[in-house]
């Protein structure tokens, strides 16, 4: 007994028949990421330019965990993903991005030879993708 083609799958080409087939191969859903995302930015009170630096990054990171969760915050595994004038990109595990968030905001800074500089939290999330280019959002409605 032969089976019935499916005529909505059937194309036809001078005479020819050709039945297309597609296939799922593979489908996942990421419901809990194992890693949270973060961009900082780096201010300061004087009017020259900062340039950061990967361990300018995690000395100012390390100060503002220790400053407000003590042995536990230093504890915090931190990947630097980029450093780019006065913005950086960290990674962290996803539990630790809350208590992360909370002593960068927390945190008073540093002086240097009369100079303030602290960290500013650009935005977080769980995905990179939505942290990348957000370059020039806050003027977005301004002049």
């Amino acid at each position: 007994m032969t089976e019935p083609m499916d005529i909505s799958m059937a194309t036809s080409t001078s005479g020819a028949t050709k039945v297309k087939k597609s296939y799922e191969l593979v489908t996942a859903t990421i419901r809990a990421p194992r890693f949270s995302y973060a961009h900082l930015e780096v201010f300061t009170n004087s009017a020259a330019a900062v340039e950061l630096d990967a361990l300018q990054v995690r000395s100012y990171c390390t100060s503002a965990l220790k400053q407000f969760l003590g042995a536990t915050g230093v504890g915090i595994p931190l990947d630097i993903l980029k450093v780019e004038g006065k913005d950086c990109w960290l990674r962290m595990p996803r539990d630790d991005l809350g208590a992360f968030s909370a002593a960068i905001t927390a945190w008073q800074g540093t002086y240097q030879d009369g100079v303030h500089s602290s960290l500013r939290i650009r935005g977080c999330s769980d995905w990179l993708g939505a942290l990348v280019g957000r370059d020039g959002e806050d003027k977005l409605w301004t002049d």
